[in-house]
């Protein structure tokens, strides 16, 4: 018991130490598993009677660099192919068109402009593609008649529902939770589906607030020339890039990788000049991408360690007492106590996938009480409050600062929305797998 309190402890502080700003989660997370292993008497180094290897520098920190590898592969080549979008001009093209089509109803187009991020960020990732799509989206927003603060909300409830189906985080969740990625998918459209609902009556009720023209405003204003404009049957084709890999995967069953592949593929074939021009464009968005994909690799790095300690025999024998005694065993119990805990995904609490949650998911999946179906559902529905609520986020502090607003200020306005998507997500869950 012991033990089991010690590691306990160790885990709330160490959250503290992150939600405080003292450490980075990068370092936190292997952090927390070398201290849990520690705690659990886990050896630096040794061999079972059988000569298998239990030590946790060799289970735990060399074994869990790669746990999440295919999971990394994905999101790299995700960033690969975002840059590509980003550098051929398809990301701003698809914004800009998207404005022109609301002309001067500002309601039109900020749907138009949720439809255009959301779909956009089903492929893109990381910052750079936060800051490309934004910093065109929000001044279009803003020039339409929409307040910075509900334009910044607008934007990232958008982004929040693409990032829903973004396949690179499917097969991060599909390692995490050791499920197919077609069983990920097969939840996640029901989680998109309630997020989009939640984004249309964000987008209504600040209208109304706010007082803002629902049929006539100054037309949107171009914030910058632009740099580049597709235009043709081959610009309209281009611009069906963030569609290729998600019906690759969704409707074909092709794996991720070579989906962005086939995706990388397309879109030098319909926008690249010459042979020579889109070997240099695709050698500099390789780099570029990597680069981009770089924090979320060091990331799942991390996840990877923190989810191979809590899963060790020893960690497990320590923790499953506690966790025993507080995870739910009916149904009516596991809808109250997952959505209560949901906002925890804040600040890579104990509920979020990119934080404590991977490892204790993992956890939970060890005691048998849940399926692992039951869990993905859980957290997954958890993951919509992370996903542009947390104000650590590197999307939420760019966006709030790129409008000058506070960004706990938009945790505050967005997290009603937020959590009430979580509890759907948590209701369907429990009637779906439990």
């Amino acid at each position: 018991m012991l033990q089991g309190s010690l590691i306990i402890i160790a885990f709330i502080i160490i959250a503290a130490l992150m939600m405080t700003k003292k450490i980075p989660t990068l370092l936190a997370l292997p952090l927390m598993a070398v201290v849990i292993c520690i705690i659990a008497g886990v050896p630096a180094v040794g061999t079972d009677a059988d000569g298998n290897a239990i030590g946790w520098l060799q289970t735990v920190v060399e074994a869990g660099t790669v746990r999440m590898g295919s999971a990394i592969m994905a999101v790299i080549f995700g960033a690969w192919l975002g840059q590509l979008m980003n550098k051929t001009g398809v990301t701003e093209t698809i914004i800009k068109k998207s404005a022109e089509l609301g002309g001067d109803r500002p309601l039109i187009v900020t749907l138009i402009m949720v439809a255009a991020c959301a779909v956009l960020f089903t492929t893109l990732s990381g910052l750079g593609s936060i800051i490309m799509v934004g910093s065109i989206a929000l001044p279009i927003l803003i020039s339409v008649g929409v307040p910075a603060m509900s334009a910044a909300c607008i934007f990232l409830m958008a982004f929040n529902t693409g990032l829903t189906f973004n396949i690179a985080n499917w097969r991060t969740f599909s390692s995490i939770f050791s499920l197919d990625i077609s069983q990920i998918q097969s939840f996640e459209i029901y989680m998109v589906v309630a997020t989009l609902i939640a984004t249309l009556i964000l987008v209504f009720v600040e209208f109304k607030k706010n007082g803002v023209k629902f049929a006539f405003s100054a037309p949107a204003k171009e914030t910058a020339e632009p740099s580049k404009q597709l235009s043709g049957v081959r610009g309209v084709l281009a611009m069906f890039t963030p569609i290729v890999p998600i019906v690759l995967v969704a409707v074909f069953s092709v794996p991720v990788c070579p989906a962005f592949i086939a995706g990388i593929i397309w879109i030098l074939l319909f926008t690249s000049k010459s042979f020579s021009k889109a070997m240099n464009l695709l050698v500099k968005t390789c780099y570029d991408g990597i680069t981009d994909a770089g924090p979320a690799v060091i990331l799942m790095i991390g996840i990877g360690i923190l989810y191979l300690a809590v899963t060790h025999s020893m960690v497990t024998a320590v923790l499953n007492p506690f966790l025993l005694a507080v995870i739910p065993t009916s149904r009516v119990g596991y809808i109250i106590f997952f959505s209560i805990l949901a906002p925890l995904a804040l600040y890579r609490g104990p509920m979020n996938l990119f934080g404590l949650g991977s490892g204790i998911a993992a956890l939970v999946i060890g005691l048998g009480s849940l399926t692992p179906l039951a869990v993905m559902g859980a957290f997954l529905a958890s993951e919509r409050i992370q996903g542009c609520g947390d104000p650590t986020n590197t999307q939420n502090v760019w966006t709030a600062n790129f409008v000058e607003v506070d960004v706990n200020g938009i945790t505050k306005k967005l997290l009603p929305y937020l959590w009430a998507v979580a509890i759907i997500g948590v209701v369907l869950s429990a009637f779906l797998y439990f």
